[in-house]
């Protein structure tokens, strides 16, 4: 919740994000980088809300990406830089859509296409 930083007209949609991603990045074996000791705890969410978001606000599972040194990465970050984008729109107050993907995939719809944004 710290790091989403939602206010308060946003709490309830924070609240359902903070425990979604939780429930993905916190079981044993999971193999998120939400568990590494390595980083910070306030990185570690920053992680698991950004891999969160990617694979339930994107079409990142199912994209063709090609088998290039770096490729995946690069796709990765932008996707990262989308999924910010999103969380600094809410962030701000800003109003958003009803057809988000974040509150698409929160609600349990299908995943966002690429270019989707809030």
């Amino acid at each position: 919740m710290a790091f989403l930083a939602f206010p308060p007209h946003y709490a309830e949609l924070g609240e359902r994000l903070a425990r979604a991603v939780t429930d993905h990045a916190t079981p044993v074996g999971s193999g998120t980088v939400a568990r590494t000791k390595r980083i910070p705890v306030e990185r570690r969410a920053e992680a698991a809300v950004i891999a969160w978001m990617r694979h339930q606000t994107t079409a990142y599972d199912s994209m063709p990406i090609p088998r290039v040194k770096g490729k995946r990465r690069e796709v990765r970050r932008l996707l990262a830089r989308r999924s910010q984008e999103v969380l600094d729109r809410y962030r701000r107050g800003a109003p958003a859509p009803e057809d988000c993907p974040l509150r698409r995939a929160l609600a349990g719809g299908a995943a966002a296409p690429v270019a989707s944004i809030c």
